[in-house]
């Protein structure tokens, strides 16, 4: 079956997580992404968190599934000459270097549009222009800029990163919605290219919407649906707070070890069910309870009893227990549960892969599906695997690739 994205190809100039995670996406589409790595040494991510000696590290086959792998010195003049006739050829380049690589090795966004008008030139950044542009951003450092940290953990604990990579591969899944946009405005529209610009800290930012939502509404006063007694004119760090306009709270248990919890959300509608369900028929005409104003004063207490109802039961029970009544409840799942959960496993979003060296690995599989493109995950590729392929495709012979291979081009 055709896939959606059959026919475009990519040049992939990433590194890491922030630009693999985007290209990846675009590559279980149906593009055809070419990964360029330094020769000898590729991505550094190939090397970096390894649980095998001399395999390619999970860091890096978890990221770049379905590429194909050509190593090239885009600084030897041999291989800029290559490197541009990718680019007469591809329909999206994609970076993540830091600012102005590109442009010193003289592939500006001017020279790149005079080689291929219809290209979209792609990068992703730490900042966007301003007094922070010139600066390094990291996962953490995104979240910590964006607004995510500031309003993560407990009021009277440090700011607090979530252990989502929201910085980097939130970015790329940013990225990839931004070139899609482009390539649709340059086939029905345009037919030209365009720069596309995708920030970590703007897209964390985005993430926090309801946070920046909520910065404004302390302007007419507290944040009644929060549990935090003071403000101080900022958005607190409020635990495990919903965040939205019905309380929730993790709650504890039976065994009670460290991920042995269960979310819930406690609406108005709920209240008497949950009561009845939980032997408690006294807290439903109960003044201190009866309604969801009376209750937000005693949202802990609310808990609390709440707590020592699922305290008696595993969390999968109380999820059982709380959707026969309709309570929004959700297990707290560890890793080692979604690795091995079956209906993740049966849809494909824990996906088995091959791999030609390690063997099996586990993935996370796409979390796009279209109806008409389904994705067929493919292993990652060994460095350079396709070298040779893509080269011949640009219309190098054995000879002229072996001269480019002892030149150290490739």
């Amino acid at each position: 079956m055709a896939k959606a994205l059959d026919g475009i190809k990519v040049l992939d100039m990433t590194h890491v997580q922030a630009g693999p995670s985007c290209t990846q996406i675009l590559a279980w589409l149906g593009a055809d992404v070419i990964k360029v790595e330094l020769p000898g040494r590729g991505d550094i991510t190939r090397q970096q968190l390894r649980d095998l000696p001399d395999v390619d590290s999970l860091y890096f086959t978890m990221l770049n599934c379905n590429k194909r792998s050509l190593t090239l010195n885009t600084k030897h003049p041999d291989g800029k000459k290559v490197f541009e006739e990718l680019l007469r050829r591809c329909d999206v380049v994609v970076e993540n270097f830091g600012p102005g690589v590109l442009d010193r090795q003289g592939f500006t966004w001017e020279r790149m549009q005079e080689l291929n008008p219809r290209l979209t030139y792609a990068s992703i950044k730490g900042f966007g222009p301003g007094k922070f542009e010139d600066a390094k951003a990291y996962e953490t450092v995104a979240q910590a800029m964006g607004g995510a940290m500031s309003t993560t953990g407990w009021e009277e604990g440090p700011p607090t990163s979530t252990g989502a990579q929201i910085g980097d591969s939130g970015t790329g899944i940013h990225t990839v919605a931004a070139i899609l946009a482009a390539l649709y405005q340059r086939e029905t529209k345009t037919g030209r290219g365009q720069r596309v610009v995708c920030a970590m800290q703007d897209s964390v930012l985005n993430l926090c919407r309801v946070k920046m939502r909520d910065q404004q509404r302390l302007e007419h006063g507290p944040l009644r649906e929060y549990p935090n007694k003071s403000f101080n004119g900022v958005v607190p760090r409020s635990g495990n707070a919903s965040g939205g306009g019905q309380p929730g709270a993790a709650l504890k248990c039976k065994p009670g070890g460290p991920n042995d919890y269960v979310y819930m959300i406690v609406q108005p509608q709920i209240w008497a069910p949950l009561c009845k369900e939980m032997g408690r028929e006294d807290l439903i005409s109960d003044p201190a309870f009866a309604t969801p104003e009376a209750r937000l004063p005693h949202l802990d207490e609310m808990f609390a009893v709440i707590e020592t109802w699922t305290s008696k039961f595993s969390k999968y029970e109380v999820l059982a227990k709380c959707n026969a009544i309709d309570v929004p409840c959700g297990p707290i799942l560890d890793m080692r549960e979604l690795l091995n959960d079956e209906s993740l496993r049966a849809r494909g979003m824990i996906a088995r892969v091959e791999h030609p060296q390690r063997g099996t690995f586990f993935t996370v599989g796409c979390p796009l599906n279209l109806s008409d493109s389904p994705v067929e995950i493919e292993s990652s590729p060994l460095l350079g695997e396709h070298s040779e392929e893509i080269l011949g495709e640009l219309g190098y012979d054995r000879a002229a690739i072996d001269r480019l291979r002892a030149a150290g081009a490739i």
